[in-house]
């Protein structure tokens, strides 16, 4: 059976037209017909034998068009008021058109909501708000001024407050301070332009003379090929030989000849930057050079004729050559002499560092006699021993080398000896006295660093740092050949 003829479906169409049906045919016979094809929402009937069916979905609609073309009877009669043929079509209502726009707008409005949340979130955040001034904030502030890392978030707060007006008179002073702060940040500034350029200046010597051994090493290749040329020694090599020496050759000429056009080209850009006296200098001296080169040619060929024109291309050629080396030697000897005086430079620095230490050294050393002096000069004088165990170590000292030793000293030495040599990388005075006084609390400072210096071969003091950074370590040397 072919499908029925239909209309076109109305968007969102959830009602179909049903024609032809008996005249005897009532609401609940239409209903239990269709009821198969899906729910029913509501169905108008009409006194010219047709009705309109509403149902719940979209979906079902398709079905009960399935129906169309039908033969219909109301309780098995054949008479005309009981049967019918059906014609089910879309039907176009007002109810499902509303439905369909209001469910678009809801489609529609979830677009926007959702095309706007991927642009919320693609977009940049925005800055963070600026604080409001206060005497707290604008301490706050200076101080960030002055840190190099914070300083460009700290200079926008306070362009910020400029803007607003937050200056007055009572808080003049300190927008002048932030002020102040920012102008020194120019010094800082200053500084690491300095600084930069210095690098810049290293690296451009470096590189130029990296550029000249080139050169020289092109030049000392071109010799080696010059000479391999002479007959004494090109009548040794077969055809193929002299013809890869020959090849070998011309390209050696040709990079030398590229290379020293650049470098030339370098420093003469180099020489009109830096003045205009420089750059009008060279120039004459080599029209001179030139235009004296031309004229002995021209003599020698009025005299010669083409064999002397030759010669004296030759030697012009000889003579341009020997002008550039000379000249690249000479820029090496300016590297050169620029490199030593910035070692020179370097070393005086280092010498001048190398004395400060000495003289904090030596303060520092001036400082703790001075305080030896006054604690040994503070110290009450020591008491005639009165017990058993002091006679003892008095009686049992010996001498060693003109220095006397008690047997606490004795002991005192062989437990410093033991944690030094458990500590290769030695240990400070503080240290050894607090590993020390566990054993003998009676014990100062002062006593250990004196124990310790009366044996210089034996402990060994090691002074590193400068100023603030002085520190002093004692090493055990017990091992070391005297």
């Amino acid at each position: 059976m072919p499908p029925p003829a239909t209309r076109e479906r109305p968007p969102g169409c959830r009602t179909v037209f049903v024609g032809g049906l008996p005249e005897n045919a009532t609401e609940d016979v239409i209903r239990e017909v269709f009821q198969h094809c899906g729910e029913i929402t509501t169905i108008r009937m009409s006194k010219k034998n047709f009705c309109h069916i509403r149902f719940e979905s979209e979906d079902v609609v398709d079905n009960a068009i399935a129906f169309s073309g039908y033969r219909m009877k109301v309780q098995g009669q054949d008479d005309a008021s009981n049967t019918g043929r059906l014609h089910v079509d879309y039907a176009q209502a007002r109810d499902d058109q509303h439905a369909w726009e209001c469910r678009q707008r809801a489609i529609q409005r979830e677009l926007r909501h959702r095309e706007r949340m991927d642009r919320e979130r693609l977009r940049p955040p925005s800055p963070p708000p600026v604080v409001h001034y206060s005497d707290h904030e604008a301490q706050q502030l200076t101080d960030k001024l002055k840190n190099e890392e914070a300083f460009q978030k700290a200079v926008q707060v306070l362009i910020v407050w400029l803007d607003r007006g937050e200056c007055s008179k009572r808080n003049a002073g300190h927008f002048y301070s932030m002020l102040q702060t920012t102008n020194s940040h120019v010094r800082r500034l200053l500084q690491e332009k300095t600084h930069h350029e210095e690098e810049l200046n290293r690296a451009k010597a470096l590189f130029n003379q990296r550029l000249q051994g080139i050169l020289l090493q092109l030049g000392q290749i071109e010799k080696v090929f010059a000479v391999a040329s002479h007959q004494k020694v090109w009548d040794h090599f077969t055809k193929a030989q002299r013809k890869n020496i020959d090849t070998w050759r011309k390209q050696s000429q040709e990079i030398k000849s590229a290379h020293l056009a650049d470098v030339l080209d370098k420093r003469q850009e180099d020489e009109m930057d830096l003045s205009d006296d420089d750059d009008n200098d060279v120039p004459p001296t080599k029209v001179f050079k030139d235009d004296h080169n031309v004229s002995g040619s021209q003599a020698k060929g009025g005299k010669g004729g083409e064999d002397d024109d030759d010669d004296a291309e030759e030697c012009l050629r000889r003579l341009q050559e020997e002008a550039d080396s000379l000249r690249c030697q000479l820029e090496a000897y300016r590297n050169e002499a620029e490199l030593l005086r910035s070692e020179h430079e370097h070393k005086d620095q280092q010498l001048r560092l190398l004395q400060q230490a000495l003289q904090g050294v030596q303060q520092q050393r001036a400082k703790d006699l001075d305080k030896l002096g006054k604690m040994r000069a503070s110290s009450p004088p020591e008491r005639e021993p009165a017990t058993s165990t002091s006679r003892n170590e008095i009686s049992s000292s010996v001498q060693v080398a003109g220095i006397r030793i008690t047997e606490k000293d004795a002991k005192l030495i062989g437990l410093i000896s033991m944690f030094l040599h458990l500590h290769p990388d030695g240990a400070s005075l503080d240290y050894i006295w607090s590993y020390v006084h566990t054993r003998e609390p009676a014990l100062q400072p002062c006593d250990v660093e004196v124990l310790l210096s009366k044996f210089p071969a034996l402990f060994k003091l090691e002074v590193s740092g400068v100023g603030a950074t002085l520190e002093r370590r004692w090493k055990f040397g017990g091992f070391e050949p005297v």
